[in-house]
This record gives C-alpha cells, structure tokens and sequence, in this order.
C-alpha cells in the first residue's frame, strides 16, 4: 500500500477532497517524523509501537584491507506489531495473509531419509 493509497481510502470512506485527504495524511506523517527525530516514540493502540533506538559506536574493520574503521554512533527506528494486529494477520479467516505453499507441511517432496 502507498500513501497514496492511503489519501484515496480516506477520500472514498469519509467523503472529504482530495487536497483535505492529502493535508490529513501529511500532518500525520509529519508529526510522527518530528516525534521520531525528537527521539519520542510513537504508540498507536492496535497497531503497533515504533521506538527509538540508539546504538552506541564501535570500531569496525574494512573487510577488504583490514583497516580499523570508526563507526559513529547511530540511532534507528524499530516497529514492534501490537497484539490486536499481529493476531490478525496469523488468521486468514480475518484478512489476514495466506500461508505460502512452502510454509504449509505435508506439500512437495517429502525428505529423503539418510542413507536412501
């Protein structure tokens, strides 16, 4: 989904403009990235939480020559899933996705046993 997508679903199921549905979806994104850039977190009931992570520096190697390498400290975004959503996409039966052929048991070539 884009975030396009996102101004046209709210243009459809709240019936405002185009231009009031793009005002809405950019106030809200921009919050969050000012939030984040604060070093706040962001908690949004059901969906999930997005946090802040600060990762201290290090001294890394250049795996081509060997040099000693400063790494700078950092911080990255991490989003952990909240209960309600992560339980809805493991049951298909409620929108959730469907298993790939690869994750179900029992479907293509059973394994061969050692010393077959």
């Amino acid at each position: 989904m884009l975030k396009s997508d996102l101004i046209n679903i709210l243009v459809v199921k709240r019936g405002v403009t185009q231009k009031q549905a793009e005002a809405t979806i950019e106030t809200i994104f921009d919050s969050m990235k000012d939030a984040l850039c604060k070093g706040e977190n962001i908690e949004i009931r059901g969906l999930g939480a997005f946090h802040v992570k600060h990762y201290d520096g290090y001294q890394g190697r250049n795996p081509k020559t060997g040099e000693v390498i400063p790494v700078k400290p950092k911080r990255g975004i991490l989003f952990r899933t909240g209960k309600e959503l992560r339980d809805r996409v493991n049951r298909p039966e409620l929108g959730g996705a469907k298993p790939s052929q690869s994750e179900g048991e029992g479907q293509g070539t059973p394994p061969v046993a050692a010393g077959a």
